[in-house]
């Protein structure tokens, strides 16, 4: 009864974390997640970003029963009670030619996910994952109120910020058939707020009156993704696996509100609260269409010792429209390669023989295309990482098996070219992840 009740205590409170990640705040400092619904996250583990997010083709990863919510098949692989939970902390640097450089920092929890076996070769899962992270903050000045004039009058800021997240609960069914394929689904509910802001402003002539626009959007609805694997076995001990994901593209809602107010600064530079509204609207409920959203991984594996594999990503995101209004996007792809090494995960006097050492990189043609109105081209955001981290095991006890993962990306995105603004960034993830015999019968003398 102990563990039913800490199982629900941790999972409320989860619940309760998320739904306040869903709220106006800022989840991440990139400029480059104001397009589309934010910077969308992979729907993947610690255990498996550490591999360069390597997850379509893989399932049990060294004996332990894993999630992998992105290949809903691999469930049926969970032979234990599986309940992981993780945090996350960034630092983001932004650089620009000709303009200052600029680190911000976010930390947060990442995810709580569970699964338990329903039968020998079956399990389902359930969770809370991160969907998106939406934040920026960016200032456009135009000199002399925007005039040709030589004379210095006032310049006219123009501000742009956003805040807010979407967040994916999840519960999905994997099973086998027979000893070679998987198959599994995964239904979600996607929610939360994003909220847009573009303010102008005139910071050197006092008493005027600024302005700002801001654009609310709720978001919620029902999204699902289904996987397949197939394993072929080469011996006893090693196997390919061919693994497969997608989703369908799917119509969630969003309720738009926007409101137009006006503003002063005080004297000290700090912002008074806003004298008047001029117009407040809340339009009718929009459909957003998601893109398709098809995955392709092949691994090598040699039972606990070595995983290398590699995957092929490709998402439909010229197909995202917000009521009915086409985002603008392009289609992106990811390439995806990344290796696990267990030196000896029997060995009894050598600790570090027994942990998971991971590697990986990443590769990413973004959905971003930004254009430069002075020659009329368009330039690529492309995304650069390299990740690596371990797989900690801690003592075991009778009926449960406990591990720590942890992983890094270090990586790149974006350019240099035509004025645009190349990020920085190390992205740090830990997790906990837990195997136990919960909701299973036990013998009469079994402890």
């Amino acid at each position: 009864m102990i563990k039913y009740t800490r199982f629900f205590i941790t999972f409320l409170l989860a619940l309760i974390v998320f739904q306040a990640r869903s709220q106006s705040t800022a989840t991440t400092s990139s400029p480059y997640s104001r397009y589309g619904l934010g910077d969308i996250t992979p729907q993947v583990l610690p255990q498996n970003i550490a591999m360069g997010d390597l997850s379509v083709a893989t399932n049990s990863l060294n004996g332990y029963s894993d999630i992998n919510p992105l290949n809903p098949a691999s469930y049926g692989k969970i032979a234990l009670t599986v309940a992981d939970v993780g945090i996350y902390g960034s630092s983001l640097t932004l650089n620009q030619t000709g303009q200052k450089s600029q680190t911000d920092g976010n930390f947060r929890l990442s995810h709580v996910a569970f699964a338990f076996p329903v039968t020998k070769h079956s399990a389902l899962s359930f969770g809370l994952l991160p969907y998106s992270e939406f934040g920026y903050n960016y200032k456009i000045t135009s000199a002399n109120l925007g005039t040709s004039s030589s004379v210095d009058t006032n310049a006219v800021n123009h501000i742009y910020s956003g805040e807010g997240g979407l967040s994916k609960a999840y519960l999905g069914y994997g099973f086998g058939i027979g000893k070679h394929l998987l198959l599994g689904a995964n239904v979600s509910y996607i929610f939360g707020k994003l909220k847009e802001y573009s303010s102008t402003e005139i910071p050197n002539l006092a008493g005027t009156l600024d302005s700002r626009v801001e654009n609310d959007y709720a978001i919620g609805g029902v999204d699902y993704d289904f996987g397949g694997q197939y394993t072929i076995d080469l011996s006893a001990t090693k196997h390919i696996i061919f693994g497969y994901s997608g989703s369908s593209s799917s119509s969630i809602t969003s309720q738009y509100s926007s409101f137009v107010s006006l503003y002063t600064y005080d004297s000290s530079g700090n912002q008074n609260v806003p004298i008047d509204t001029l117009a407040s609207t809340k339009n009718p409920k929009d459909k957003i269409k998601l893109p398709m959203i098809n995955h392709f991984g092949l691994t090598f594996v040699n039972d606990n010792k070595l995983l290398v594999g590699a995957e092929y990503s490709t998402s439909n995101w010229s197909q995202l429209t917000i009521g009915g209004v086409n985002q603008g996007l392009q289609n992106s792809k990811t390439y995806n390669l990344g290796a696990s090494f267990t030196p000896n995960i029997y060995a009894l006097n050598n600790y570090w023989a027994t942990v998971d050492y991971k590697l990986g990189v990443i590769y990413d043609q973004t959905y971003i295309d930004v254009n430069n109105p002075l020659n009329n081209t368009n330039t690529n955001i492309k995304n650069y990482a390299l990740t690596f981290g371990l797989g900690l095991p801690l003592r075991p006890n009778v009926t449960s098996f406990y591990k720590i993962n942890f992983s890094a990306e270090v990586g790149r995105r974006g350019t240099l070219d035509n004025g645009l603004i190349k990020e920085n960034y190390v992205n740090l993830h830990l997790s906990f992840t837990l195997n136990d015999r919960w909701f299973m019968k036990y013998k009469i003398g079994q402890e």
